[in-house]
């Protein structure tokens, strides 16, 4: 009997598939026995040829060379992400193993176990066809939600053959090839057109420009708010039994009046006057659970949550939970779970209700909340699995716990609440409108109780319809009309996953059928990378929770000529094309033959517009220029490549000041020469332009004075 050999995405996936099938001889590379091999790699073990690879001329930047979109894409063995120039020494490695692997004359089949997805089905197949050679072996595809060992053994006896997959490698090329071309020419082009200096390029990208605008808009939206006044009347009213609530002042369904003086009119008809309660409505309300987590809901659940977390961030630590069995596959976009499941998840549910303190409300049941095909896109949500964790990290705690907590709310009972609403008419005046009051008391606690989730109560007193009451006293309060919140990771990801579609939890119907047809922005596995990149090429910043457009993102967004690449439309429509390739239902060589298109027609359109530099990158040299004399051994400050410093610092001076000096930074500044200058001569520097954490800019005294306590300097502000 011939050997399987198996090709994981990871070693730890890799290890899972061993202890699986209780494989326990590792050799170098791969694992072996039972007539298994099991290797692995390490995501991507090969990558596309740069611009330079195919034609020389392209080493030099210059616009004639563009556009450049090669006539065969050509993969070559992934850099060494230290140093471009050079091949990763491990991937090679681990690559000529696996072909040797691959070579070996016992083998029967190869299995591509990497992650059932676009990108997986990319890295599986970008390795065992390298060099577009057929293995002699039949190549078949593992397809996993969860890599426990039940799970694994079940889906070796389910295998696929891997050219059923073939719709899925084109969506995975498309996307990779179509990335490529758009990001290559529009960087370089732009990074020529519109920036000075060329140690680093203008990023220019179709997932990353319209989430740009996404926030700027927002940004906009608030810097040309103008907020308006409003008022409000509250009556306080006596019941028979003294007891007493509050109702607002309504007309024509508006509580809120633009001018004070009707209100002030209504206020003086109505001191000490009986009023009457003219309807009041007792309703028992349900409140569902928030449905099963996706990707992109869990991201924003937890970055809206804790404090310093990133959707990147979350997604690593899902990641982790994932390798170890703990949960299912994180990247996913649906909010259900497939119908096939329905055993599998009862076990699921068993094996983490035990000794809850709630266990006996936990009951199993079959809903279409939970369980619907048409909710679910290649996967489904994310769970847990029978697998109960030994030990986390706190990271991984916050992210499992919400995952366990999401499922377990599913199967406990719908929470109750009873609303009140009365309407309190007064007497004697004719007045158009009455006064408004609503209460709200919990009767089942139900789901809140997995995250001990308050209600707020609001008890109005027992009162019958037509009861009398008495008017004993009111106010008309000033209110101001609030601008639009800044974005936050939860917000942008919603706006990201539904191209542009608000919704409330109860339109979800139309929400889902946006997701599940492909239009978005980015894929769930690729937003957080796209956020992550915005922060790191410098177009935003966040300032707590709020991520903010920086100058240099504004002046992007005002200037780039492609207004296409900002258009959410145009980039759901092309993520919505990748959708359909995999789906089988739209061709890969048309989807390319747009994008180059697009491409030379932007290209054409950035060289023809008008020249701005809306970007000077300055290379920090060290001038070594004398700026003064040290406060601390009174040898010379020079300008040095990181950091003003003492020139004796060999002889152990530690008087320093760093160009990226953290402090300054908060603050959106960085150290100049002339200040640095105006701190040695004069004690302290008046320093223009600096950035409150709120925004606001303000000027101020800086010194730089030595620590009492130690060697260090630190800095003091005066106004």
């Amino acid at each position: 009997m011939g050997v399987q050999l198996i090709l994981a995405e990871k070693p730890s996936v890799a290890k899972n598939i061993a202890d699986a099938l209780k494989i326990k001889t590792k050799k170098d590379g791969y694992f072996e026995g039972n007539n298994y091999i099991i290797t692995w790699a390490f995501g991507h073990l090969v990558e596309l040829y740069d611009a330079k690879d195919y034609d020389g001329k392209m080493r030099s930047w210059k616009m004639d060379n563009f556009p450049f979109i090669p006539s065969e894409f050509k993969y070559k063995v992934k850099s060494n992400p230290r140093n471009r120039s050079q091949t990763d020494g491990g991937a090679a490695k681990q690559l000529k193993i696996i072909h040797s692997l691959m070579k070996r004359n016992d083998l029967e089949a190869i299995i591509s176990a990497c992650d059932y997805d676009r990108e997986g089905q990319l890295i599986g197949d970008s390795i065992i066809y390298r060099g577009g050679v057929k293995p002699k072996a039949s190549v078949f595809r593992l397809l996993l939600n969860e890599w426990t060992q039940n799970e694994v053994l079940q889906g070796l006896e389910n295998l696929k053959p891997n050219n059923t997959m073939q719709p899925l490698r084109d969506a995975g090329i498309s996307r990779q090839w179509a990335d490529w071309v758009i990001g290559i020419n529009l960087t370089s082009v732009a990074t020529l057109k519109y920036q000075q200096g060329k140690s680093k390029a203008l990023n220019i990208g179709r997932v990353l420009l319209p989430t740009l605008k996404i926030i700027y808009d927002r940004d906009q939206e608030i810097a040309n708010f103008k907020p308006e006044d409003y008022f409000k009347l509250t009556a306080t009213f006596q019941t028979e039994d003294n007891h007493e609530y509050e109702g607002i002042y309504i007309e024509n369904k508006d509580e809120k009046f633009k001018k004070k003086e009707v209100l002030e009119e209504v206020h003086n008809l109505i001191q000490n006057k009986q009023a009457t309660i003219t309807d009041k409505q007792v309703e028992k309300k349900k409140e569902f659970p928030p449905f099963l987590f996706n990707l992109s809901n869990l991201q924003g659940f937890i970055t809206n949550k804790y404090k310093g977390w990133t959707s990147d961030k979350v997604l690593k630590v899902a990641q982790s939970l994932y390798e170890k069995k703990l949960i299912t596959y994180p990247r996913t976009s649906s909010i259900a779970l497939e119908e096939s499941l329905v055993a599998k998840t009862a076990h699921v549910l068993k094996v983490h209700s035990e000794d809850l303190p709630y266990e006996d409300e936990i009951k199993f049941m079959k809903t279409k909340r939970v369980f619907n095909n048409a909710k679910v896109e290649s996967h489904s949500a994310i769970i847990p699995t029978y697998v109960k964790p030994k030990r986390l990290s706190a990271d991984e705690g916050i992210v499992y716990s919400a995952i366990k907590n999401r499922f377990i709310m599913q199967f406990m009972p719908i929470a109750i609440y009873e609303e009140t609403k009365l309407v309190t008419k007064v007497f004697e005046t004719d007045l158009r409108g009455f006064f408004h009051s609503k209460g709200k008391v919990q009767l089942v606690e139900g789901w809140k109780k997995v995250e001990k989730i308050q209600s707020k109560d609001t008890i109005l007193p027992f009162v019958g319809l037509n009861e009398h009451v008495q008017l004993i006293g009111s106010e008309v309060t000033t209110h101001v009309t609030k601008p639009p919140k800044h974005h936050t990771e939860r917000t942008l990801l919603r706006v990201m996953e539904t191209c542009g579609k608000s919704y409330k939890e109860d339109e979800s119907e139309e929400l889902m059928g946006s997701i599940l047809t492909g239009f978005s922005i980015g894929t769930a596995a690729t937003r957080a990378e796209t956020i992550k990149k915005l922060k790191d090429v410098g177009y935003i910043t966040t300032e707590s929770k709020n991520l903010l457009c920086t100058e240099l993102g504004k002046r992007l967004v005002e200037t780039f000529p492609v207004k296409n690449l900002f258009d959410l439309e145009f980039t759901g429509r092309l993520e919505k094309a990748l959708s359909d390739i995999q789906k089988g239902k739209a061709s890969k060589q048309e989807f390319l033959r747009l994008v180059f298109h697009f491409t030379t027609e932007s290209v054409e359109s950035i060289k023809c517009a008008e020249d701005v530099i809306i970007n000077k990158v300055t290379s920090s040299r060290a001038t070594n220029e004398v700026l003064g004399t040290c406060p601390q051994c009174g040898g010379k400050v020079t300008d040095g490549f990181k950091a003003f410093g003492c020139s004796n610092w060999k002889k152990g001076c530690t008087f320093v000041i760093w160009k990226n000096d953290k402090y300054l930074a908060s603050m959106r500044k960085k150290p100049t020469k002339t200040m640095v200058k105006m701190l040695l001569k004069e004690k302290k520097a008046f320093v223009k332009g600096l950035t409150s954490k709120g925004g606001k800019k303000f000027n101020a005294y800086l010194s730089y004075e030595k620590n009492s306590n130690n060697d260090y300097y630190s800095w003091k502000m005066e106004f």
